[in-house]
Formats: C-alpha cells, sequence, structure tokens
C-alpha cells in the first residue's frame, strides 16, 4: 500500500527510487488530466515527462496544506496549459458565452459500432471546449471536490459550477438528440 508520507520522506532524503512509487501511484492521474487537455500522444507523453520532473524537482516545496494528488494535478494543468500557450495558437479553446455549440454530427450508431458508451461518452467530453473538459474530468472522472478543483485551476468556485453546469447541459442535449434517455 503506498505511504505518501513515508514516500515523500524518502524522496526527500534522496532516496531516488521512492520516486518511482510516486510515479506510479501518480501517472494515470497525470495522464487522464493531459488527455482531456491535449489531443497529440506525443505531446502528452512529452508533457507528462515534464510534469513528473516538476514534481520531483519542487517536491521539497510541497507544503502538504493539500493532497499530494491535488498538488500534482495543479502542476500537471498548469504545465498542460503553459505547453499549450508555448506550442500553438489556436490549440486553446475560448468559451465565447454567446455561440452555440455544436458536436460533431456523427450519428450514435457509428459512433458506437464496435465501442463502448463509455468511449462515446468520452469523445463527448473531447469535444466539449478546454474550460468544460477540464473542469467535468477533474469533478467526475478523477473525483476532485469543487475545492481541489478550484487549488487546481485557479477558477473561482462560481466559475467552476457553471462549467460543470453548463458541460453536465451540452452532454445532456447531446444524448438526448441522439436518442438517448
Amino acid at each position: 500500500m503506498f505511504n505518501e508520507e513515508k514516500t515523500i520522506n524518502d524522496v526527500l532524503k534522496g532516496n531516488l527510487s521512492a520516486f518511482q512509487h510516486i510515479v506510479k501511484q501518480y501517472q494515470n492521474l497525470v495522464y487522464s488530466i493531459l488527455n482531456r487537455i491535449l489531443s497529440n500522444d506525443e505531446d502528452i507523453e512529452d508533457v507528462g515527462q515534464e510534469v513528473f520532473i516538476k514534481v520531483f524537482s519542487n517536491l521539497k516545496n510541497f507544503k502538504r496544506e493539500s493532497k499530494l494528488s491535488t498538488w500534482i494535478a495543479k502542476i500537471t494543468y498548469h504545465v498542460a496549459l503553459n505547453y499549450i500557450k508555448k506550442n500553438s495558437r489556436h490549440y486553446f479553446d475560448t468559451i465565447d458565452e454567446n455561440s452555440d455549440f455544436q458536436f460533431a454530427s456523427e450519428t450514435p450508431e457509428t459512433k458506437l459500432i464496435g465501442k463502448e458508451f463509455d468511449v462515446y461518452i468520452n469523445r463527448l467530453i473531447s469535444e466539449l471546449p478546454l474550460q468544460y473538459r477540464t473542469v467535468i474530468t477533474l469533478y467526475h472522472l478523477d473525483e476532485f471536490s469543487i475545492q481541489e478543483i478550484q487549488n487546481i485551476t485557479q477558477f473561482p468556485e462560481g466559475t467552476i459550477k457553471g462549467y460543470l453546469f453548463r458541460a453536465r447541459k451540452l452532454l445532456k442535449e447531446k444524448l438526448e438528440k441522439d436518442g438517448y434517455p
């Protein structure tokens, strides 16, 4: 079983192999977040490695005021956003509150052939604007609280709740349109 406190202390004492336990424990979290923010597999791999380098080099600064998972998620989120800002002008989605957001026009039959429903839902989530998919992923898939998401993204609580509401509404509308109750 993973003992967070002991592992952190071991790494801080110079035990580099203990850091492998941190990577193993949190790699799914890191790549889950990155998969929602970035679209290119090579970018995801590069940024994932950069995240763990930052975690390692900044572990001495971890104040233990939050869970290690929240701290790592925050680093992941910010490294990914910095990567987007640095490497692509069109990568970052902006949200126009007055725009009529549309999903791809594929039918559910073509999306579900040979796939399971969760793959279909993940595709719908991936079509959401970046802020919506980030918040809905952190809340529903990674199971962070509103306060933890606020710590990770620096979005105000009301903004997070608004993004969650709008993301759920868009997903519900698309599912209903495609014939799902």
